[in-house]
Order: C-alpha cells, then structure tokens, then sequence
C-alpha cells in the first residue's frame, strides 16, 4: 500500500511542495482524473503554518494538509454506486470531474475538498494519479519537496517509526510533529552577564516526571518536548538563590522570558 509520509522535522517551509501541486494542476486539465484547479482559493496540499511563542523565543511549526485518500472516506458512501467518487486499485481515491458536477455536498463533507465555482464541481488530491500512470513514481509535491520532509511510498519501504496516519485508515502519515516549548533566559542584571550552565529542572505537574537541562552560551533553556499541560520550573545556579515558576502549555509554548537571578 502506497502511502504519504511527512517528517515535520526536515520541514524548511520553503513551501515547494504546495507550490509544485499549484503549478501542476492549475489551469491544466488532467481528465478523467481532475478538471483544472483555480489559480486561487484551492490548496489540494497546503503547508500549514502556525507560530508559536512570543520573543524572544518565537518559532514556526510547519504541516502539510491534504486529502488522507481515507478507506472508509465519507465521499464513497455519499456519491452511491455510479463512480462519481471510487476508490482505484492502489487506495487512492478520485472525483470523477463530468459526474460529480453540481455535487457540493461532497465538498461541504471533507476539510480536503474544495469547491470549484467556476466549474461546478467538488476538486482534491489525486496523488497525482496521472503522473504515476504515466511511469512517475511519486507525485509532483514529493518531487520537488529538497528535504525529503514529504515522501511517498510503498508503507512498509517507508520510515514510519513513531508516525502516526491522519486517521485510522489514511494514507498520509504524520512524524516528528512539535510539541510545546519551555523557554528562558537566565541572567544576573546586577553585572549585566547571562549565566551559562544554569541547572533548569522542568517537572510535569500531573506525572511528577522531570528533566534537566542546563542554559546555553547565550544563558537560554529551550525544552522543546513539554506536552500540553502544567510544568514547575526549578532554575538553580552556583552561588544564587534558586528561581521556581509554575507555567501552562496548555495554549502556546511557555516563554517565561528572563530568570533574574539573585546572589
């Protein structure tokens, strides 16, 4: 079984991959597989970004959305028995252009699909169905993709440790995806000088769980695997008082900013 595989942690957001999927299929008519996609207002893959934190400690987490090529996909069932939605021998599913035409349920019915105005018709990833008919081996955004971020495959050729598939029964597989940060700075403003290899002990709330970590060369901690929840923070240093904080990554990463530290 072919699947899509994006590694969040070899993602640069040079959105290549949204831009190759652009270029393939806008104003090109690639039926029976797909009606040309609109300049504007479609992303059959789009690359997501959302930023987190505030500054100093700002970061962009990037993830490609698109359709999962489910096999228990909503659209199957909704379209019937007469083809305008199937499911083809290697799992990919695909929206007959001239059948589905006035069919905006089946846009309304998935986050994936759009809606084409100008032609009438319910549009999404075809996995590039007519290249890989035509000897490709994988589709356009993968092509172009530099880092290796989005792959495609055969599933048990593919890198899957610790991913995770959009659903149950997708074909887009999810790895590396961020998780919250804890970050500061820890300096003593009585001299001006940042402490470097300050202790920075980080206990989760719920479990009692703790790592340690210690500031860098410019006095910054940045724990970058906090789940989403409550976290003491223990700062201790050589010759200071210790600092303690409580913070919530519930919403965002916690930036707690400077640890003013006191002798």
């Amino acid at each position: 079984m072919k699947v899509f595989l994006f590694d969040a942690a070899k993602c640069n957001g040079c959105y290549g991959c949204q831009i190759a999927c652009k270029d393939e299929h806008c104003e090109q008519d690639w039926s029976p597989y797909a009606a040309p996609q609109p300049i504007t207002g479609q992303y059959w893959l789009k690359l997501n970004e959302e930023e987190r934190g505030r500054v100093p400690f700002v970061h962009v987490d990037y993830k490609v959305g698109l359709c999962g090529h489910c096999d228990s996909c909503k659209l199957l069932v909704m379209a019937g028995d007469d083809d305008t939605v199937y499911q083809r021998d290697d799992g990919f599913i695909l929206i007959d252009p001239e059948k589905a035409r006035g069919r905006r349920d089946l846009a309304d019915a998935c986050e994936h699909v759009y809606w084409n105005e100008a032609l009438g018709l319910p549009q999404k990833c075809t996995a590039c169905a007519h290249l890989l008919d035509d000897g490709w081996k994988v589709p356009r955004c993968v092509d172009f993709c530099s880092t290796g971020a989005l792959q495609f495959g055969e599933m048990d050729e593919l890198d899957l440790e610790g991913a995770v598939p959009e659903g149950p029964d997708c074909r887009v597989f999810y790895k590396n995806l961020p998780k919250r940060r804890i970050c500061g700075t820890v300096a003593d403003r009585s001299i001006n000088e940042v402490i470097i290899g300050a202790k920075v002990t980080i206990t989760d709330a719920a479990t009692g769980e703790a790592v340690v970590i210690e500031t860098d060369e410019l006095g910054d901690f940045i724990y970058k695997n906090a789940a989403e929840g409550e976290f003491d923070v223990l700062v201790e240093a050589p010759g200071y008082a210790p600092c303690e904080y409580h913070v919530t990554t519930v919403d965002d990463d916690a930036v707690i900013g400077e640890v003013l530290v006191e002798r």
